[in-house]
Protein backbone atom coordinates (compact mmCIF):
# COMPACT_ATOMS: atom_id res chain seq x y z
CA UNK A 1 0.00 0.00 0.00
CA UNK A 2 1.91 3.41 -0.97
CA UNK A 3 1.28 5.70 1.95
CA UNK A 4 3.50 8.35 2.96
CA UNK A 5 3.68 7.17 6.63
CA UNK A 6 6.43 4.16 7.40
CA UNK A 7 4.26 1.25 8.96
CA UNK A 8 6.35 2.01 12.26
CA UNK A 9 4.62 5.35 12.57
CA UNK A 10 1.39 3.41 12.87
CA UNK A 11 2.78 0.87 16.09
CA UNK A 12 1.76 3.57 18.92
CA UNK A 13 -1.64 3.84 18.00
CA UNK A 14 -2.45 0.46 18.18
CA UNK A 15 -4.76 -0.55 20.99
CA UNK A 16 -6.15 -3.84 19.13
CA UNK A 17 -4.97 -7.07 17.68
CA UNK A 18 -7.70 -8.97 14.90
CA UNK A 19 -6.32 -11.89 13.12
CA UNK A 20 -7.57 -14.26 10.49
CA UNK A 21 -6.60 -18.06 11.54
CA UNK A 22 -5.86 -20.12 8.67
CA UNK A 23 -2.70 -18.59 6.64
CA UNK A 24 -1.73 -16.59 9.22
CA UNK A 25 -1.85 -18.62 12.93
CA UNK A 26 -1.82 -21.18 10.64
CA UNK A 27 0.65 -22.05 7.57
CA UNK A 28 -2.67 -22.54 5.22
CA UNK A 29 -2.26 -26.49 5.78
CA UNK A 30 -5.35 -28.56 6.65
CA UNK A 31 -4.80 -32.53 7.53
CA UNK A 32 -8.00 -34.60 7.42
CA UNK A 33 -8.50 -37.34 9.23
CA UNK A 34 -10.16 -40.63 8.26
CA UNK A 35 -13.39 -39.72 10.52
CA UNK A 36 -12.80 -36.15 8.04
CA UNK A 37 -11.74 -34.20 11.19
CA UNK A 38 -9.28 -30.89 9.78
CA UNK A 39 -6.83 -30.58 12.12
CA UNK A 40 -4.24 -27.23 11.97
CA UNK A 41 -0.97 -26.80 13.56
CA UNK A 42 -0.15 -23.41 15.18
CA UNK A 43 2.78 -22.22 16.84
CA UNK A 44 3.57 -22.32 20.42
CA UNK A 45 5.78 -18.49 20.06
CA UNK A 46 2.64 -16.99 18.36
CA UNK A 47 0.48 -17.99 20.99
CA UNK A 48 2.54 -16.97 23.55
CA UNK A 49 2.70 -13.71 21.90
CA UNK A 50 -1.18 -13.56 21.83
CA UNK A 51 -0.67 -14.24 25.46
CA UNK A 52 1.29 -11.43 26.48
CA UNK A 53 -0.89 -8.64 24.77
CA UNK A 54 -3.67 -9.83 26.38
CA UNK A 55 -1.91 -9.58 29.71
CA UNK A 56 -0.73 -6.25 28.69
CA UNK A 57 -4.02 -4.51 28.25
CA UNK A 58 -4.68 -5.01 24.43
CA UNK A 59 -7.69 -5.88 22.45
CA UNK A 60 -7.84 -9.43 20.82
CA UNK A 61 -10.10 -10.46 18.30
CA UNK A 62 -10.26 -13.83 15.95
CA UNK A 63 -12.76 -13.60 12.69
CA UNK A 64 -11.92 -16.17 10.41
CA UNK A 65 -14.26 -17.58 7.81
CA UNK A 66 -13.24 -20.96 8.72
CA UNK A 67 -15.12 -23.31 11.79
CA UNK A 68 -12.92 -25.41 13.61
CA UNK A 69 -14.14 -25.70 17.58
CA UNK A 70 -10.36 -27.17 18.42
CA UNK A 71 -9.28 -23.57 17.40
CA UNK A 72 -11.34 -21.35 19.15
CA UNK A 73 -10.49 -24.10 22.09
CA UNK A 74 -6.75 -23.04 21.71
CA UNK A 75 -7.49 -19.69 21.05
CA UNK A 76 -10.33 -19.22 23.97
CA UNK A 77 -7.51 -21.15 26.10
CA UNK A 78 -5.10 -18.38 25.37
CA UNK A 79 -7.97 -15.98 27.01
CA UNK A 80 -9.35 -14.33 23.36
CA UNK A 81 -12.65 -13.82 24.05
CA UNK A 82 -14.03 -12.22 21.41
CA UNK A 83 -13.55 -15.17 18.78
CA UNK A 84 -15.72 -15.21 15.68
CA UNK A 85 -15.24 -18.26 13.34
CA UNK A 86 -17.22 -19.48 10.25
CA UNK A 87 -17.47 -15.60 9.51
CA UNK A 88 -18.30 -14.50 6.24
CA UNK A 89 -19.09 -11.01 6.16
CA UNK A 90 -15.53 -10.39 7.85
CA UNK A 91 -16.92 -6.80 7.50
CA UNK A 92 -20.06 -7.20 9.35
CA UNK A 93 -17.90 -8.94 12.22
CA UNK A 94 -15.00 -5.55 12.50
CA UNK A 95 -18.18 -3.32 12.84
CA UNK A 96 -19.70 -5.33 15.50
CA UNK A 97 -16.63 -5.44 17.10
CA UNK A 98 -15.72 -1.94 17.20
CA UNK A 99 -18.78 -0.94 18.40
CA UNK A 100 -19.18 -2.69 20.74
CA UNK A 101 -15.43 -2.28 22.03
CA UNK A 102 -15.91 1.88 21.50
CA UNK A 103 -13.00 1.62 19.16
CA UNK A 104 -11.62 3.52 16.03
CA UNK A 105 -10.30 2.02 13.30
CA UNK A 106 -7.14 3.81 13.29
CA UNK A 107 -6.65 1.80 16.41
CA UNK A 108 -6.60 -1.89 14.48
CA UNK A 109 -3.65 -3.59 13.28
CA UNK A 110 -5.28 -6.42 11.20
CA UNK A 111 -3.43 -9.35 9.97
CA UNK A 112 -5.09 -11.70 6.98
CA UNK A 113 -3.17 -13.47 4.07
CA UNK A 114 -6.20 -13.85 1.44
CA UNK A 115 -9.09 -12.70 -0.72
CA UNK A 116 -11.74 -12.83 2.04
CA UNK A 117 -9.58 -10.41 4.01
CA UNK A 118 -9.34 -7.64 1.39
CA UNK A 119 -12.27 -5.89 1.86
CA UNK A 120 -11.71 -5.86 5.84
CA UNK A 121 -8.16 -4.70 5.81
CA UNK A 122 -9.19 -1.68 3.65
CA UNK A 123 -10.91 -0.50 6.52
CA UNK A 124 -8.54 -0.30 9.42
CA UNK A 125 -5.50 1.72 10.68
CA UNK A 126 -2.48 -0.85 9.79
CA UNK A 127 -3.20 -3.63 7.81
CA UNK A 128 -0.71 -6.36 7.98
CA UNK A 129 0.35 -10.35 6.08
CA UNK A 130 2.79 -12.59 6.27
CA UNK A 131 5.07 -12.72 3.92
CA UNK A 132 3.57 -15.52 1.92
CA UNK A 133 0.37 -13.63 1.81
CA UNK A 134 -1.28 -13.75 -1.91
CA UNK A 135 0.04 -10.64 -3.84
CA UNK A 136 -2.88 -8.52 -3.72
CA UNK A 137 -2.96 -8.98 0.61
CA UNK A 138 0.55 -7.80 -0.09
CA UNK A 139 -0.19 -5.18 -2.48
CA UNK A 140 -3.02 -3.05 0.48
CA UNK A 141 -0.67 -4.35 3.51
CA UNK A 142 1.39 -1.29 5.56
CA UNK A 143 3.85 -3.88 6.90
CA UNK A 144 4.32 -7.48 5.65
CA UNK A 145 6.07 -10.07 7.77
CA UNK A 146 8.99 -11.48 6.80
CA UNK A 147 7.61 -14.23 8.21
CA UNK A 148 5.46 -16.61 6.80
CA UNK A 149 1.84 -17.51 8.33
CA UNK A 150 2.09 -19.98 11.06
CA UNK A 151 5.46 -19.74 11.46
CA UNK A 152 5.73 -16.41 13.44
CA UNK A 153 4.16 -13.90 11.42
CA UNK A 154 1.67 -13.10 14.73
CA UNK A 155 4.70 -13.02 17.05
CA UNK A 156 6.30 -10.48 14.33
CA UNK A 157 3.50 -7.96 14.16
CA UNK A 158 2.77 -7.98 17.74
CA UNK A 159 6.41 -8.29 19.44
CA UNK A 160 6.87 -4.47 17.26
CA UNK A 161 3.41 -3.31 18.66
CA UNK A 162 4.36 -3.93 22.72
CA UNK A 163 8.00 -2.74 21.95
CA UNK A 164 7.32 0.32 20.62
CA UNK A 165 4.80 0.86 23.16
CA UNK A 166 7.50 -0.22 26.44
CA UNK A 167 5.07 -3.22 26.96
CA UNK A 168 7.04 -6.23 25.50
CA UNK A 169 9.70 -7.16 28.22
CA UNK A 170 6.93 -5.95 30.98
CA UNK A 171 7.99 -8.05 34.40
CA UNK A 172 8.81 -10.98 32.59
CA UNK A 173 11.07 -11.89 35.34
CA UNK A 174 7.85 -12.11 37.82
CA UNK A 175 5.69 -13.86 35.60
CA UNK A 176 8.04 -16.56 34.01
CA UNK A 177 10.56 -17.55 36.69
Amino acid sequence: MNDDKSYKEYLADITTFIFDVDGVLTDGTISVTTDGEMLRTMNIKDGFALKTAIDAGFNLCIISGGSNEGVRKRLAGLGIKDIFLGAHNKIEQLTDYLNKHNLSKSQVLYMGDDIPDYPVMKLVGLPCCPQDAVPEIKAISKYVSHRSGGKGAVRDVIEQVLKVQNKWTGNFNAKYD
